[in-house]
């Protein structure tokens, strides 16, 4: 295949099979590239990469910054997001139109839109990771704001918006990811719980047991919560072990109804969101970000380990633990900034070498 059609990544000379070798300048180049503008390297990346100076000694840590700074870099983080976060899923949910009828197709793009210009603003401002939680603004348009019950904000374009209260602040108060992690009539604790391990703790529970009964839905005839619903589903012993992990996440985050609305009640009881998880007694949204971050290192670890795989194209194993480990400690010492866990994968050896194929791992299909 000529290389002008495919990225080439060529081992070499006398490199064995199954070695590991490092790129060359160039190659390097074109990772980087790829990683953060998803296309072609500029001439100024090219030229020094020419010359064989990308690697040397702070050449690498500007140039991550000047592509982060870039515009073509949008593109790096609406993807990341996208494929991190789930929210891409928003287009294939249809929210009962009977329960939810403000919802809409550009209801449903403003969501998406809050939370892509939300992600922009914190890695081009190089704030903190876990600012992604506790920040207290967004975006939002007059349709958006409405959809929040904010009043005074009018027009079809976006805008900067700081939260009068706490309640929403930073990812988990955004509609994009509340209505992902439903149903179509109803809020699920179980998707929202296991999306917060996995999402944001890197710790994903184990599939469900098979031949799991369904919910049983509310007859109305004695209106129940989802948590009251959820308490008698869970009290098999098959189910209650993985659900105590979960259901507690997502009964913090009850307040939302399945569309991101604010609400007080459920199914005709009064909702009540307090959880006991990880020895913090959490009755509030700001406690319940408080908590997550409170966690040790966990949500700086699942963000960098997403970030690796989005950067390499694959999943990671056993033998990347210790890159992550050393990625996360470096982080601390720059205040976890997003440019320094964009460019500490940059340097790491996981972005920078690469195995040669084994024939023996290559199959051919024949007739």
């Amino acid at each position: 295949m000529p290389g002008f059609l495919m990225r080439v990544e060529r081992r070499p000379i006398d490199t064995r099979a199954g070695a590991v070798y490092r790129l060359s300048d160039v190659e390097l180049a074109s990772r980087l590239s790829f990683f953060l503008w998803r296309s072609i390297p500029d001439d100024e990346l090219l030229d020094l990469a020419e010359r064989g100076e990308l690697n040397e000694a702070g050449n690498l840590a500007a140039q991550v910054r000047r592509m982060l700074a870039d515009p073509r870099a949008t593109r790096f983080m609406d993807d990341f997001v996208g494929q991190w976060l789930q929210v891409r899923n928003i287009f294939s949910q249809d929210p009962d139109g009977a329960l939810f009828a403000g919802f809409n197709d550009s209801l449903r793009k403003a969501m998406v839109q809050e939370t892509e210009l939300f992600f922009r603003s914190q890695v081009l401002e190089d704030r903190p990771v876990q600012d992604l939680l506790r920040a207290d603004y967004t975006f939002l348009n007059e349709q958006l704001a409405r959809h929040y019950g904010v009043d005074d904000l009018y027009g079809s374009h976006f805008r900067r918006y700081a939260w009068e209260d706490d309640r929403r602040h930073g990812l988990l108060g955004q509609a994009s990811l509340l209505t992902v992690t439903s149903y179509a009539n109803r809020t699920s604790v179980v998707l929202r719980g296991k999306w917060v391990l996995e999402t944001l703790l890197g710790a994903p529970p184990p599939p469900p047991p098979p031949n799991v009964p369904p919910l049983a839905e509310n007859d109305r005839r004695a209106p129940t919560s989802l948590r009251e619903r959820m308490e008698q589903h869970r009290s098999s012993p098959v189910c209650s072990s993985c659900h105590a992990k979960m259901d507690p996440l997502g009964f913090a985050m009850e307040h939302f109804d399945a569309i991101g609305r604010w609400r007080d009640r459920d199914g005709g009881a009064e909702i009540d969101a307090t959880i006991t998880w990880n020895g913090y007694t959490i009755d509030s949204q700001r406690a319940f970000r408080e908590a997550l971050l409170a966690s040790g290192d966990e949500f700086t670890r699942a963000v960098s380990e997403k970030m690796m795989i989005y950067a390499l194209g694959r999943g990671v194993d056993y033998y990347d633990a210790p890159t992550l480990r050393r990625i996360v400690r470096e982080l601390g010492a720059e205040d976890y900034r997003w440019s320094s866990l964009v460019l500490a994968i940059a340097q790491s050896d996981q972005f920078q070498m690469r195995r040669a194929p084994n024939p023996a791992d290559v199959t051919v299909d024949r007739e």
